[in-house]
């Protein structure tokens, strides 16, 4: 209870709110906001959706997750974890896979920290991916061939670091070097570092110190554009793609049951 007290508060502030607008805003009273806020009362289910809705953030991370740690950062650190702030949820409290355009994935640079940069990206659902917050990152260049260039990476955000696997690929946003696709060894323990290789060997390999990573992405999925049209690629098609697949899959699990 101590937890969600803080953390209404804190994201109350975060929005430059009073009690009484955040009241307004969720239409209750200012007193039942105050109450929350000093550990009081505790919300009821019901309003913790209310709360989940309005600042765009699971139940479980607004329960489980001291988020005052959190200014205008796009994470927050806790320990060696780091958990995405804002995660966009639907009106289910499903995570939604934001996809980054390719047009647009230079200005994913400037605007990774921004959630209302994040809010305005189109998104979509697999409901076959595995737990965690997931992002849809266009595919630039053949450095890690047979992934073509135009092809979107799913990936998992890394909250711990420490689950960064040697061998696998990630997608990193980062500091210096913008956002790139590469596979990984990690040398964090060794000299906090992380070995960048590409599948393509025509590329060298290259080191990036730990403190440039801004956020990592771990593969889960690829969606490869390569048979498809230019008409057939408009992003609307591939959420439409997604979203009957999702439909069929459901249709699929009741047969099955």
């Amino acid at each position: 209870m101590k937890i969600i007290a803080k953390n209404i508060k804190h994201l109350r502030t975060l929005k430059k709110l009073s009690q009484e607008v955040l009241a307004d805003e969720l239409k209750v009273t200012r007193s039942r906001i105050g109450s929350y806020e000093e550990g009081r009362s505790a919300p009821s289910i019901d309003m913790l959706i209310l709360l989940s809705d309005y600042f765009k953030l699971p139940i479980d991370i607004l329960l489980r997750n001291d988020l005052t740690k959190a200014t205008d950062a796009s994470f927050i650190e806790v320990g060696n974890q780091r958990v995405l702030f804002p995660i966009t949820i639907d009106s289910d409290n499903e995570n939604l896979i934001e996809v980054v355009p390719i047009k647009a994935s230079a200005g994913y640079l400037a605007g990774y920290d921004d959630p209302e940069y994040i809010e305005q990206l189109q998104k979509i659902k697999l409901p076959f991916l595995p737990t965690g917050k997931h992002r849809a990152f266009p595919i630039k260049g053949d450095s890690m061939l047979p992934m073509k260039d135009g092809s979107f990476v799913i990936g998992r955000f890394i909250e711990d670091r420490n689950d960064i696997k040697t061998g696998r690929t990630y997608v990193l946003v980062t500091l210096n070097d913008g956002m790139v696709y590469k596979r990984v060894m990690n040398n964090i323990d060794f000299n906090g570092s992380l070995l960048l290789m590409s599948d393509n060997k025509k590329y060298n390999d290259y080191s990036i110190p730990m403190d440039e990573v801004l956020e990592i992405w771990e593969y889960t999925c690829s969606i490869n554009t390569q048979e498809y049209s230019e008409e057939e690629l408009k992003l609307s098609s591939i959420i439409n793609m997604f979203t009957e697949l999702g439909i069929e899959l459901k249709a699929l699990e009741r047969l099955v049951k």
